[in-house]
């Protein structure tokens, strides 16, 4: 089994973001969270900015679009192959760096925004993610971040899966932790001043139905790719987590296959 922070987890950490195509969630059901990220953690022209846990720059892109000087950092770099194609179908520059959130290859205060859109709460140990997400931030620069909450459906929806996927690492902890707002203020402490967390929703509107749902996520979101994997040869789990994602999904259906996604907005600035 591997340790906490082993180069072994890392490896499964990245090959498991790998799976599918993360890019396909972040354009066609959650396009504009990254838009709204930026936009709350007012970034503009002139600014150094890091997005942490990029993936393809749902928010690294807008971060470029409103002017900034953009680093989109991850673990995963097979995702920056459809990033750049991005940027460059908009216009914008973004410079992609293979990096852990957990051990940011960047000095300290080197930004005046730090940023991560449902992307740094996938880091397995928190703190540490946590610590290095302040390091980098200049004092006074911002901390925006956008989490998934534990109660909303992406929470229940890894709360659904869990079941059926194999142990995390010792120590680990739950990534829609990052939506509880009392775990945030506890990562962050006193080092993050001017502190605003609310709950929103995303709207989603790209599934028909809960099947289609089910389908798309099993296909292009690696979390969920790997469950299904991990119980491939089993396939009376596959048609109980099958039945159990549509499920939720329908529960969760406002009409005409509309949900609402929450989510946690983040905002504060580095003291000092």
């Amino acid at each position: 089994m591997a340790e906490p922070g082993s180069a072994d987890l890392k490896r499964r950490h990245r090959a498991m973001w790998a799976l599918g195509d993360y890019s396909s969630i972040a354009t066609e059901v959650i396009p504009g969270l990254g838009r709204r990220l930026v936009e709350a953690s007012r970034i503009g022209p002139g600014q150094r900015v890091l997005d942490i846990a990029a993936g393809s720059g749902n928010a690294a892109i807008p971060a470029a679009e409103a002017g900034a000087d953009v680093v989109a950092s991850d673990l995963t770099p097979e995702l920056f192959e459809a990033g750049r194609r991005l940027a460059a179908a908009r216009g914008v520059e973004v410079r992609w760096q293979e990096a852990d959130a957990e051990a940011l290859p960047y000095s300290d205060a080197e930004f005046d925004a730090v940023i991560s859109c449902v992307g740094i709460m996938f880091a397995p140990f928190h703190q540490a993610a946590a610590d290095e997400l302040v390091r980098v931030a200049k004092p006074g620069g911002t901390i925006g971040l956008i989490n998934w909450t534990p109660t909303g459906f992406i929470g229940q929806m890894f709360a659904t899966m869990k079941p059926f996927a194999p142990p995390p690492a010792p120590g680990a902890q739950p990534p829609p932790l990052w939506g509880d707002e009392s775990h945030v203020r506890s990562l962050l402490g006193d080092r993050v001043t001017d502190l605003e967390l609310r709950r929103e929703n995303a709207a989603i509107d790209r599934f028909a139905d809960a099947a289609e749902f089910r389908d798309f996520f099993k296909t292009y979101y690696g979390p969920t790719v790997a469950v299904y994997k991990a119980i491939a040869q089993e396939p009376e789990k596959i048609a109980q987590l099958d039945r159990e994602l549509a499920e939720l999904a329908s529960r969760h259906d406002l009409g005409n296959g509309r949900m609402g996604w929450e989510y946690l907005l983040v905002t504060g600035r580095r003291s000092g």
